[in-house]
């Protein structure tokens, strides 16, 4: 079953879905995003082991895929917060069933 979407034709939804939001720092990110609003600070303090570079590019990337909204205040010095898109909030469910999937797969792993 061929889906087609803003980035070509894939094989199936799942690779769609595996576009938009696969990779390790993505999921992390819209995870801590989740509860609210964040800055760029806030975001890379939750997500201790992401470096600056690795977080800027990730923030883009998500924000070009219109998942999450970047907002500038007009401060000096500039404050910047980025929080979820309707797109973004439509991914929680799914990050959130990844969650438990996760918990329940350390616990086989303790056995």
């Amino acid at each position: 079953m061929a889906v087609n979407g803003d980035k070509g034709d894939y094989i199936c939804s799942v690779e769609a879905a595996v576009n938009e939001i696969g990779g390790k720092w993505k999921s992390l990110v819209l995870c801590s995003l989740k509860d609210g609003k964040l800055r760029f600070g806030e975001i890379n303090n939750k997500l201790p082991e992401i470096s600056q570079r690795m977080l800027t590019k990730t923030l883009r990337e998500l924000e070009k895929d219109r998942i999450i909204n970047r907002k500038v205040y007009p401060e000096v010095p500039p404050r910047v917060e980025y929080s979820l898109t309707a797109k973004g909030e439509s991914v929680l469910p799914i990050l959130d069933a990844l969650c438990d999937w996760g918990k329940k797969y350390c616990e086989y792993n303790e056995n």
